[in-house]
């Protein structure tokens, strides 16, 4: 029977890339990269709410009562995820789809670092192994001849550090909540997260973008469709970390490689060059790895 954390990691990284696909393409056509990352906050902020509540009351759970860690938690691991977000959005311009995911799972390295740093957690040293074929990958990716652009190099790992830093911190979150169900820990992690992430990006819209705001709105469909896929994903990602060490969720979780290099060419008609296939190829590779290894 496949373990829990490997179901909702797996449904999380789907849900994730149909996210991305959408917040792209509100980029190009409609909105800026701060406003394309608002509406994924806005429109999940409070479905995941709704969640939560009837997960509760179905439940008959009481919420759990938080504590200065979960605070301190969850509020970096909130901003760290918003400026991760707006890396990714903004690199989609420089790089194509799938590339551009791939240069975002640096995380998984990234993860595993800040995750001793933060919480203590080590890996194994098969799993060590796999993150350093992960490494290579990464920079054979990078080195892509006549095309290698530094700007692309920098909000790649830039937002893999983000991510990774906001992973450990929203599982650091979860683990404080004690011992109530883990689906109540994830909800209560991410509903915090998500109100959190709405209020001060909209704070940021209204100071240095206003007219996004009101982009955004008369964009709801597609924007709706993108906070419904990032509640999801979202969600899933909440509870893997819950259940397990983050640096192997995030492992897991670069099967969004092959579902983003399906998306590119089913959905966007690109291309991925041969060295690039190498690299997406050796990424994967170090996933399967890691999962061996855990």
């Amino acid at each position: 029977m496949i373990a829990p954390w490997i179901a909702v990691t797996l449904i999380a990284a789907l849900a994730q890339t149909f996210r991305f696909l959408l917040q792209r393409h509100l980029k190009r056509t409609r909105l800026s990269t701060a406003g394309a990352t608002f509406s994924r906050f806005l429109f999940s902020a409070p479905l995941v709410a709704l969640l939560l509540l009837a997960g509760a009351a179905f439940t008959g759970t009481a919420l759990p009562e938080p504590s200065p860690a979960f605070w301190r938690f969850v509020l970096s691991g909130g901003v760290a995820q918003i400026l991760a977000t707006a890396c990714v959005i903004a690199l989609f311009g420089l790089r194509n789809f799938a590339v551009g995911i791939t240069f975002k799972k640096s995380e998984t390295i990234l993860t595993a670092i800040v995750g001793f740093v933060l919480l203590g957690e080590v890996v194994s040293a098969g799993a060590a192994g796999a993150i350093a074929l992960g490494v290579i990958a990464v920079i054979v990716l990078s080195g892509e001849a006549g095309r290698w652009n530094p700007r692309a190099v920098a909000l790649g790992l830039g937002s893999g550090a983000l991510f990774a830093v906001s992973a450990v911190c929203f599982r650091g979150a979860a683990l404080s909540l004690g011992d109530a169900p883990v689906l109540i820990r994830s909800g209560s992690t991410l509903a915090v997260a998500t109100l959190w992430q709405t209020l001060i990006l909209g704070a940021w819209l209204i100071w240095r973008e206003p007219g996004q705001l009101a982009a955004v709105a008369r964009a709801w469909r597609i924007a709706g469709l993108a906070g419904l896929f990032s509640m999801v994903g979202s969600m899933g990602w909440f509870t893997a970390f819950a259940l397990q060490n983050a640096a192997y969720v995030k492992a897991l979780g670069q099967v969004e490689v092959v579902f983003s290099i399906l998306a590119t060419t089913l959905f966007l008609g690109e291309t991925i060059s041969r060295r690039e296939v190498l690299g997406i190829g050796l990424l994967t590779l170090s996933i399967v790895a890691l999962i061996l290894a855990v």
